[in-house]
């Protein structure tokens, strides 16, 4: 069960705040694109999600953003935001959280990483001693493997309730 357990839960990504990240013990943020930053088919970020990041990075938090999407979304995400950018991470797998850290110039356990998906971004979290923050995704994506790991993820968030003290 500890592999798909996130270190904190939040409904939406304005809620996670630099008092939850200082608790973390993080000095890096890495975000998640679809569904996190903007929901899965949009080409604009949500309301209010540029002001957050500004935000961190004003408290003095590293940021980079970390997507299995592929370069030409990526990118664009990451102009508009004016960050750093990692496409193709193939998450779960470790590669892209490590190449982050490195990129950012800390260890995985300085960082924590936000997102949607506990079968990707928690996962990944966990198999490399990065913390995370589970976030409900903004919209329903239509493939049927998306639909399939909703399901399956959704016995599991129901045992990560939405808390501001950390899971872990």
């Amino acid at each position: 069960m500890a592999l798909f357990r996130p270190t904190a839960v939040k409904p939406r990504i304005g809620e996670v705040t630099p008092r939850l990240l200082r608790r973390l013990g993080a000095r890096a943020v890495l975000l998640d694109v679809d569904n996190t930053l903007a929901t899965y088919t949009s080409h604009e970020p949500i309301k209010g999600a540029l002001e957050w990041t500004r935000e961190l990075i004003g408290a003095g938090y590293k940021v980079v953003i970390v997507s299995n999407n592929y370069k030409k979304r990526v990118s664009a995400f990451a102009a508009r935001f004016g960050l750093p950018y990692i496409s193709f991470a193939i998450k779960p797998l470790p590669f892209g959280y490590v190449r982050a850290a490195k990129m950012l110039g800390l260890r995985c356990r300085d960082c924590v990483i936000i997102g949607d998906q506990i079968f990707t971004d928690v996962i990944g979290a966990n198999l490399c001693g990065m913390k995370s923050v589970l976030l409900e995704p903004l919209d329903p994506e239509e493939g049927w493997t998306f639909r399939v790991r909703r399901h399956l993820e959704k016995g599991l968030r129901n045992k990560f309730k939405v808390r501001e003290d950390v899971i872990k």
